[in-house]
């Protein structure tokens, strides 16, 4: 009806055919053919040609068919773009992502992603690696009808992932452990972020400030090791990993169900072996600064920790030296070998290290006097290192 009016004032000269196309929205080229359309066949001449007409380059049915099948059958939990790259990689499937998200959501597999809210800024990124990491856990059903803790050491300037592995229960002994796989194969960086969980900071008020002065063991270590604790008071601050959980949650779950994986231990090595290669290869961005923030740490063979990381990245505690020349710890007493440098330790004080593979220690000033399981038992190998001494 629109073009009938403007064609009814084009052919009384009150309109330019440029007028013509400004009015309707289109090119002067389409207005000549629209005109000429008219002319020949009426109104009907007007009506997209294309409509009843199947698309050149459309998909056939039965590959439709298929991926629909592949979804309900064996990835119904996969998100769209995991699904996407599951076809590619192992049925040779050869649609873009966009068709793909679009017909799940025209058959009603999946519904459209709701709208955005307001606009938020992003916090920059670090520009070069080991400026700054953030680590954090996520309690998530990651199996069926078992809720693990995935602790996670991400860098921000790169959002790669250097250590990722399950634990029962997020703590100081897991950040201990994260933090000791990054300086094994990194070295030193420069800060940690972190949220304000008991085992990084002690908080006075519930949602206040965080006490700087009275160090947890995490916050002792990383001071002793020159690394910053930054804090983070609320999870818009922890964006960055907030998101990266939530592809972990979104994908993670799905190959392990897929694996046949369902004890901690399997999920661990898959995660360390399988998952967190093509993790890092979907994910992780380029760095503005190709340089590098890591340092090596005073005696640091790269693939190799020295005791001096080893006793710093653990729970230290004092004790005093019983009359039996005995160390009370956790239940334990952890009795002292004969030392051919002092007769006894009564009533000395000593230092008590835990470490995160379960051992402990005995150190006295800087020399260690004693090394046990995690049963209290002495380590044989330190007995008899001390007896050639």
């Amino acid at each position: 009806m629109k073009f009938e009016d403007v064609y009814s004032r084009r052919t009384a000269d009150k309109l330019t055919q440029e007028q013509a196309a400004e009015i309707l929205g289109v090119s002067v080229r389409t207005v000549r053919r629209w005109e000429d359309r008219f002319e020949a066949d009426g109104a009907e001449g007007l009506y997209d040609r294309r409509l009843g007409k199947l698309a050149n380059n459309r998909v056939p049915t039965d590959t439709v068919m298929e991926m629909l099948t592949l979804f309900d059958s064996k990835y119904w939990d996969y998100t769209p773009k995991h699904f996407h790259e599951k076809l590619v990689e192992h049925h040779g499937f050869t649609q873009s992502y966009n068709w793909l998200r679009l017909t799940l959501q025209s058959h009603g597999r999946i519904q459209p992603a709701p709208r955005r809210g307001a606009h938020r800024r992003k916090r920059p990124r670090r520009p070069m690696v080991g400026m700054m990491l953030h680590q954090d856990g996520s309690s998530h059903e990651w199996v069926p009808d078992q809720w693990w803790d995935l602790i996670v050491t991400m860098d921000d300037a790169n959002s790669r992932v250097y250590s990722a592995f399950f634990v029962s229960e997020e703590g100081t002994m897991s950040s201990f452990r994260a933090l000791t796989e990054v300086i094994n194969a990194h070295g030193l960086f420069c800060s940690l972020y972190a949220d304000r969980g008991s085992h990084y900071w002690h908080t006075p008020e519930a949602g206040g400030k965080v006490d700087k002065e009275n160090l947890t063991q995490v916050g002792r270590a990383l001071q002793q090791l020159g690394i910053e604790l930054i804090p983070a008071y609320s999870p818009q601050a922890r964006g960055r990993s907030e998101r990266m959980f939530g592809t972990f949650q979104n994908r993670l779950p799905q190959e392990l169900r897929s694996h046949g994986i369902t004890t901690m231990q399997e999920a661990n090595r898959f995660l360390k072996e399988v998952y967190l290669p093509e993790h890092n290869g979907l994910f992780t961005k380029e760095p503005e600064d190709t340089a590098s923030a890591f340092v090596p740490f005073t005696g640091h063979v790269t693939g190799h920790v020295t005791g001096l990381v080893r006793d710093t990245l653990c729970v230290q505690e004092e004790r005093v030296v019983g009359n039996d020349n005995t160390v009370r710890y956790k239940g334990l007493a952890l009795q002292i070998a004969a030392n051919r440098h002092r007769h006894h330790f009564v009533k000395a004080k000593v230092r008590v290290h835990d470490y995160p593979d379960g051992e402990l220690a005995i150190f006295h000033g800087p020399r260690c006097i004693g090394r046990y399981q995690s049963d209290g038992l002495p380590i044989k190998q330190e007995m008899s290192k001390q007896k050639a001494a």
